[in-house]
Formats: structure tokens, C-alpha cells, sequence
């Protein structure tokens, strides 16, 4: 299976990912720069963390327009695997690839710390080593964390079941519904503020993100007949 972790200026968290992607799986991984307009060689592809283009205007609106971008929206066509990780969560919402919008946190500071997320779908091919209200422990570090939606759309959500994670306890960000990461109707594609490539080591604090990845693996052989791993 081959991965791609994409690279604007001013990522800073693609290394965490391609890294996270080598330890927990072994999988190949390429970074790939912005610049790039073909992404038919992957099978998943990582959009990082970080502050693509110093997030001037606002975060992933520069982004958004970067050549890879149009390349993507292709790969999600194609029925690919992405996830977009804190920064990339925000440019996925901007490329409409996702519903909704991150805002400013509630408390307008920049918020870095662990936090207990609750898995509500565990049916996705990003959550499915998990148990459906399963509570982890996976990192967050934003200044703009704060998903909103309208109504009719946080209706939808909910009833396609699109929600994929929500803070338990403290909502540190003032995200609607306790939100921390949603999917596409299909569950191809999933964008969520915590960083799982930050918690695939006891060293760091905890392991609970490595079966983020160990999901992806096990459904993509799944479909393509190789063997699972455990």
C-alpha cells in the first residue's frame, strides 16, 4: 500500500506523519510536494498539520488553491483514502471536501495538550480497529480548532452518521456537538483536529493512534486480498 503525506510551505508536521506511517505499518510513503498534479499512484494520502502558507487570509484558504489540490479532489473521485490531520482537516473544509468550517478557538488562545476523544463510527476504514464509544487519548495543538456548521448540516452529519470522534469532558476548542473529526458519506475521507501520528508510541504519551493506521492497512488488503495484520 503506498502513501503519500503532501507538503505545502510551511507544513510541520508532515515528518510526524510519514514517520508515523513507517513505524506502525511499514508501508511505503512519499512526501509530496505542492506542486505536484498526479496522485494516482496512492492509495492514501495524508494532508498534515502545520501552517500551510503561514496561514495568511485564514487556515487552508492558500492552500486550498495550491496545484495539488486539484489532484486530490481527482484521488477523492477515484474512491481514495485521505486524511486530513489539524491544518489539513481546515484545507479539506476548504476545498469542499468536507462539510463545514474551523473558527478561532472559543478562548482565542492556541490550545496543545491531551485530550479524551470518543469514537462514535467506528465503521470507517480509518477507525475500524477501534470500538464504537471507545474512549483515546490523542493529542491536539490548534489555534483554530473550532468546527462549526449550520443546522441542516450538523443534521446531516449526525444522521449519516459522519461524526467520527468527539471531545469527552472538556470541549477545548467550542467545536458544535463536541466535534473533533468528521468523514465524507462514504467514510473515504476523513478530517479531524487531533494529531493520531502524535500517539503511536508509548514515548509520547500514548499509543491509541496506531490503529488509525493499522485500520487504513487492514481495509485496504481486505479489498485487495492480502493478508490482515494484527
Amino acid at each position: 500500500m503506498n502513501f503519500g503525506v503532501l507538503v505545502f510551505p510551511g507544513s510541520n508536521c508532515d515528518i510526524d506523519c510519514y514517520k508515523a506511517v513507517e513505524e506502525t505499518i511499514g508501508q511505503p510513503v512519499t512526501y509530496v510536494w505542492h506542486t505536484e498534479t498526479d496522485l494516482s499512484k496512492y492509495d492514501c494520502i495524508i494532508v498534515p498539520g502545520g501552517f500551510s502558507y503561514g496561514d495568511y487570509l485564514r487556515c487552508g484558504a492558500i492552500a486550498r488553491f495550491a496545484p495539488v489540490m486539484s489532484a486530490l479532489v481527482q484521488a477523492a473521485k477515484d474512491g481514495k483514502y485521505i486524511i486530513g490531520i489539524c491544518n489539513g482537516f481546515q484545507i479539506l473544509t476548504e476545498a469542499g471536501l468536507l462539510p463545514g468550517a474551523l473558527l478561532r478557538n472559543r478562548t482565542l488562545k492556541f490550545h496543545c495538550q491531551s485530550v479524551t476523544l470518543q469514537v462514535v463510527n467506528a465503521d470507517t476504514p480509518f477507525t475500524s480497529e477501534y470500538t464504537e464509544g471507545e474512549q483515546i487519548n490523542i493529542p491536539i495543538a490548534h489555534g483554530e480548532g473550532n468546527y462549526y456548521c449550520d443546522a441542516e448540516t450538523l443534521r446531516e452529519l449526525q444522521e449519516n452518521n459522519q461524526i467520527v470522534f468527539r471531545y469527552c469532558g472538556e470541549n477545548p476548542n467550542g467545536s458544535v456537538d463536541n466535534i473533533a473529526g468528521i468523514c465524507s458519506k462514504d467514510g473515504r475521507i476523513v478530517g479531524m483536529m487531533p494529531h493520531p501520528e502524535r500517539a503511536v508510541n508509548s514515548l509520547l504519551g500514548s499509543e491509541d493512534g496506531t490503529r488509525m493506521f493499522t485500520s487504513i492497512l487492514n481495509n485496504w488488503r481486505e479489498k485487495h486480498g492480502a493478508a490482515a495484520i494484527g
